[in-house]
């Protein structure tokens, strides 16, 4: 059956892990104690720093529970996580919060792949269906596809996925996105630069592609075909190959 539906990632696939890692992590973090301040009377937000505190509660890490035995707050244990990078929901949340700050200022911009924006739209214009599915939470997607260097690229996508709808690892969150965009598993071509996600994907019957972007931490992709030029990617009746 013919591709009619492209699911991406985002970070090492379309846009540069050094842009999450080196900017916008730092920056949610250097702004979260004043952000947490300033919206302590916001339910939305109360309610997702009970979340965390729920999650801190339950972490058997020893350094999580150090935390809690020198008395630290839960902004300490916030920044702990984006330390270690730990795919938090509510974590997710909050940082798409404070960088929405960000963006709007003009002090945020993301800095997708350069071939990436091209073919966005060369796909779109094909009647393919694209979506994404990142760790990062929805609004922060929306935000990063919104605020791009070659502007807002947020009308190109129907379907936006994190990890609400389960994590990326579980063949089961996959067919929970195919059932949203009301398609099978054999109309969807996954791209992403985690094996362990890929694996994941075709297992739910997904077509994958291997993400092999300059700068990524990890690039081999086992057994996947790998990708690291969306002008190479012909998508339709059926193809799915560079």
């Amino acid at each position: 059956m013919a591709i009619t539906h492209l699911l991406l990632d985002i970070e090492g696939t379309t846009c540069p892990v050094s842009f999450v890692a080196e900017v916008l992590f730092p920056y949610a973090r250097r702004r979260l104690e004043r952000f947490l301040s300033e919206h302590a009377d916001d339910p939305d937000v109360a309610a997702l720093v009970n979340a965390v505190r729920e999650r801190w509660q339950a972490d058997p890490s020893a350094e999580a529970r150090a935390l809690a035995e020198r008395g630290e707050s839960v902004l300490a244990y916030l920044q702990w996580l984006i330390d270690h990078d730990i795919k938090d929901t509510a974590l997710k949340d909050l940082q798409g919060r404070i960088w929405r700050e960000g963006y709007a200022s003009g002090a945020l911009v993301a800095p997708l792949f350069d071939d990436v924006t091209v073919a966005l739209e060369r796909w779109h214009a094909q009647g393919l269906v694209l979506a994404v599915y990142s760790s990062g939470s929805v609004p922060a997607q929306q935000l990063l596809y919104g605020h791009t260097q070659a502007g807002d690229l947020t009308p190109l996508f129907s379907h936006w996925f994190d990890t609400r709808t389960g994590a990326k690892q579980e063949p089961a969150s996959y067919r929970a996105i195919c059932a949203a965009m009301g398609c099978t598993s054999t109309q969807v071509l996954f791209v992403s630069d985690s094996r362990t996600e890929l694996e994941a994907a075709a297992a739910a019957g997904l077509a994958v592609l291997f993400s092999d972007r300059e700068g990524n931490p990890g690039r081999d992709g086992g057994p996947f075909e790998k990708i690291s030029d969306y002008s190479t990617l012909g998508i339709g009746h059926g193809t799915h190959g560079p």
